[in-house]
């Protein structure tokens, strides 16, 4: 009796669901989560590792940052507005003008251009007669042009080279990065296919041995075997058993270094789930038919000829300080409206042509660092050097590690089928009694030994072909 209460209270809270269910609307459907249930591709893979690991971010971000240095280079050549006002509050003379100048440095010939509009009222000493202005006031034009010293380079176009080569730079790092990072990816996804595929083989073999112990029983339980026998196939489903938990660590630890690649739209590491293990290892990357020929896209060739052609923009900075100054200056002005204080003297378009010489008698500064950076360029030349032969050894190396390992997979796809053959050839054997347990277990094993062979084959095969396709700077082949 004490409990119908209880029963009662439960029976009134369910009873309501049905109609709660009934008033749900039903046009409306549930979201639904997109099934990822579909085998996981490499393209996938290498797909979210070039658009959400973290480390490609980082230099992209790099990339901004440098892009952001140009920017600030560039404004050395904005456009600048001035203005100016002068009055006399107090004395004999109360002449007062007003000028706004526009000023537009130039991208070339070292020099700038400038526009300006003046107006004067009241009088002037003489000694400033040069303020006066018409009514309405001076246009005045011109612009003033390097033809020696700051014609080719200046300090102004000198920074901007450098910071168009730092982005240059940072995008060559970037491009470095992402090789590495896709280089990884393609192992730790060939390492995940085949830590599950390793899981399937030695699952396959605990079966056989666990499929065998009921039958080993009967025969027990007959008398057609003896007991022992089934400690014997006990031991050996321990044993697999042990091989099962290890190849399942082993996937787990295969699937957490997976997810550093593969991750969402917000870049949170995704472990990939079993059920989308696919039933084979992918295809290895192409091989390129001249790899020497693709060494002009490695990024740190790249790096290295970038750096020297800032060297070499910074030996024709220095240069151009050698240089005698020689500056053109040409002017247009025009005053309009009425004659003002100064009479008609500033009626007229009046042109003006002048010249400005300096000559530097010592630069020793200039020479040194000019032999500072000549002996950087040299540097560069012999790192360079050494970087393309290290570099074309290496691609031979990997030529003959990707050749060899094709090789070596051959071969141990060859063993497995042998090895299989001989483990069903026994089995049967030891059905018909012209064979012992021992040596069915023998065989079993080494089948399973040589399938797993085969599988680390393969794997060797696939690394060496993508560390062929990242020392090439294969960006197709890498998903890049």
């Amino acid at each position: 009796m004490a409990n119908r209460p209880s029963l009662a209270l439960l029976l009134a809270l369910l009873l309501p669901l049905p109609a709660l269910a009934a008033d749900a609307p039903t046009d409306t459907p549930l979201p639904i989560a997109p099934a990822r249930t579909a085998p996981l591709t490499l393209d996938e893979v290498l797909a979210s590792a070039r658009f959400h690991a973290p480390q490609v971010l980082e230099a992209l971000a790099r990339v901004r940052g440098a892009e952001g240095k140009l920017l600030s280079a560039e404004a050395a050549f904005d456009t600048v507005f001035s203005a100016q006002a002068d009055t006399r509050l107090t004395g004999y003379y109360d002449g007062r003008d007003v000028e706004a100048k526009v000023t537009q440095p130039l991208a070339d010939w070292g020099g700038y251009a400038y526009g300006s509009y003046r107006v004067s009222g009241g009088k002037f000493p003489i000694y400033e007669d040069q303020r006066y202005t018409n009514q309405l006031g001076e246009i005045k034009a011109g612009a003033v042009l390097a033809l020696m010293r700051d014609r080719m380079i200046d300090e102004r176009r000198f920074a901007r080279t450098m910071a168009e080569a730092d982005i240059a730079l940072a995008d060559a790092d970037r491009l470095m990065v992402a090789i590495g990072v896709q280089t990884r990816a393609i192992q730790a996804y060939n390492n995940w296919v085949v830590a599950g595929l390793r899981l399937g083989i030695y699952r396959d073999l605990l079966k056989l041995a666990e499929d065998r112990q009921s039958g080993f029983k009967r025969q027990v339980q007959e008398g057609a075997r003896p007991s022992i026998l089934l400690t014997e196939n006990e031991q050996n489903i321990l044993r697999r058993q042990t091989l099962v938990v290890q190849s399942e660590q082993a996937l787990a630890q295969a699937a957490q270094t997976l997810s550093l690649y593969l991750r969402d739209a917000d870049g949170r590491p995704r472990v990939p789930d079993t059920a989308r293990l696919p039933g084979a290892l992918p295809p290895p990357l192409r091989r390129p038919a001249q790899p020497a020929a693709m060494l002009a896209a490695r990024p740190d060739i790249r790096t290295i000829d970038i750096r020297m052609n800032q060297a070499r923009q910074r030996v024709a900075l220095d240069r151009n300080a050698f240089l005698p100054r020689l500056d053109l200056k040409v002017e247009a002005s025009q005053d309009i409206g009425g004659y003002g204080f100064g009479g008609p003297s500033r009626s007229g378009t009046e042109s003006r042509v002048g010249l400005t010489f300096t000559l530097p008698l010592q630069q020793r500064a200039a020479r040194g660092r000019i032999a500072q950076t000549n002996a950087e360029l040299d540097a560069f030349k012999q790192r360079r050097r050494m970087l393309e032969d290290q570099i074309l050894a290496d691609v031979e190396g990997l030529n003959i590690a990707v050749t060899n390992t094709a090789k070596l997979a051959t071969l141990a796809a060859d063993e497995a089928s042998r090895a299989d053959a001989m483990a069903g050839a026994e089995r049967r054997r030891f059905t018909l009694g012209a064979s012992d347990f021992f040596l069915v277990n023998v065989r079993e094993e080494a089948a399973a030994d040589a399938r797993v062979r085969r599988l680390d084959a393969a794997f060797r095969m696939t690394v060496a072909h993508a560390d062929l396709a990242a020392a090439t700077a294969d960006l197709e082949s890498l998903g890049l």
